[in-house]
């Protein structure tokens, strides 16, 4: 598609949509959001998270080619309770596309079933990079343009958007505006670059979030996504950003309490015990009958629920290790949710359990927010080690650096005048 195409698309008329704000008002104003994830946002831990205080959820990235064509792919990924006005809404469904036949004719089997369909901007994964999907669309806006727009003319429930952020400003803030242009009626920006994935993930850029949000349409509804470790953050993110919601992925993962953003004095509610969440988890599983993405994704949410307590248990490890989505509820019964119950009761039964079943908070970081030291029997975030140095020191680490680089030499030549332990206090 030449530029003068993509032009003449960008200011052809749209057919009547419900319009952003007015939907978001009739969701309720959800603000804290389950993201879309591959094979892990899935049925039963949208509704374990909507008990924690999500108040929307996205479905995980489905393949809009395989959904509208294949009906083993859709019986794995969609079953009866997915969009169910009791347990599943708001719900946004998530499709990967190139394809804007395929897209509408995916997203057409799912209209009646949820409140909008979303278009996957933001996958970085390889496969996304193989398959011409994702993040590997950000160059290619007239296609862009059209998936969108052939969806905004031709459903019945709205069409939204998920993006990451080029490295400069400018381009970034075009690319939205086109997006919204081609009818998305949710704007929703991670703010990392397509590289930022894996063991290079990094800091969430929010300045570049807030400058988009200060520079789109008063209008626009826009969800900002990244750097939610705790319920707190949610709070932070919203303040400076200004945004209407936020969203979390890994996050929400590790420790859907981050949701609970109105019982951040309770533990319980914030950092829920592994062996709490574990049971109410898998007894959502088990009642998510006909749901084949719940049973295929238990055994990767048991890992992560436990990310903190299996280096404590390892033979529990290695039971979980020894299920799949074919093993018996009685044997995960039996072999990893009763084992767990049994180590944690004999936790709490320790004299000394009021001192160590505490949360505490450190000093607040060069990126505004602050660590916590949390049991390792409750879910708490996860700082992915590289060369065995953990996330969470690199990123302090990094900014300290940055902020030295950028100190006058007087300043910093004063510094090294400085007696051993004497920090700036905006560290």
């Amino acid at each position: 598609m030449t530029k003068t195409q993509v032009e003449k698309a960008m200011t052809t008329e749209a057919a009547p949509k419900v319009p952003g704000r007015l939907l978001f008002e009739k969701l309720g104003k959800p603000t804290k959001i389950v993201a879309p994830m591959v094979d892990q946002s899935e049925l039963a831990w949208r509704i374990l998270s909507r008990r924690y205080g999500a108040t929307l959820a996205y479905t995980p990235m489905f393949h809009a080619k395989n959904f509208a064509t294949s009906e083993k792919y859709r019986r794995d990924m969609w079953c009866d309770q997915d969009g169910c006005s009791k347990v599943d809404r708001p719900l946004v469904v998530q499709f990967c596309a190139n394809d804007s036949e395929y897209l509408l004719e995916a997203a057409k089997l799912v209209q009646d079933k949820c409140d909008a369909v979303d278009l996957n901007l933001g996958c970085p994964q390889g496969i996304a990079k193989k398959g011409h999907y994702g993040s590997f669309l950000m160059e290619d806006w007239g296609l862009i343009h059209k998936l969108i727009r052939t969806l905004h003319d031709n459903l019945d429930v709205p069409v939204t958007a998920k993006i990451r952020v080029f490295p400069e400003r400018e381009k970034t803030l075009e690319y939205a505006k086109m997006v919204l242009d081609a009818g998305a009626q949710f704007l929703t920006v991670h703010g990392r670059l397509r590289e930022q994935k894996g063991q290079k993930t990094g800091l969430a850029d929010w300045d570049i979030i807030q400058y988009l949000r200060e520079n789109l349409p008063k209008d626009t509804v826009f969800f900002a996504n990244g750097n939610i470790l705790y319920p707190e953050d949610i709070s932070r993110c919203m303040n400076k950003i200004h945004c209407d919601s936020v969203m979390s992925a890994e996050g929400n993962l590790f420790n859907p309490g981050v949701f609970n953003t109105d019982h951040v004095d309770d533990k319980d509610k914030t950092f829920p015990r592994v062996d709490k969440l574990l049971r109410e988890y898998f007894e959502i599983v088990k009642s998510c009958e006909g749901s084949n993405a719940s049973r295929i994704a238990m055994k990767s949410h048991f890992f992560k629920i436990l990310r903190p307590f299996l280096p404590h248990h390892t033979d529990i490890r290695s039971n979980l290790a020894s299920m799949n989505a074919k093993t018996s509820f009685d044997d995960w019964e039996e072999k990893v949710i009763s084992k767990v119950e049994r180590v944690v009761r004999e936790i709490y039964q320790q004299p000394d359990i009021a001192t160590k079943d505490v949360v505490t908070t450190g000093e607040v970081e060069l990126w505004g927010g602050a660590y916590k030291q949390v049991p390792y029997w409750r879910c708490q975030p996860y700082f992915r080690p590289v060369n065995g140095v953990t996330g969470d020191k690199r990123v302090v680490d990094s900014l300290k650096r940055t902020l030295e680089d950028n100190e006058p030499e007087t300043q910093q030549e004063d510094k090294k005048q400085r007696p051993a332990g004497d920090v700036d206090a905006a560290f």
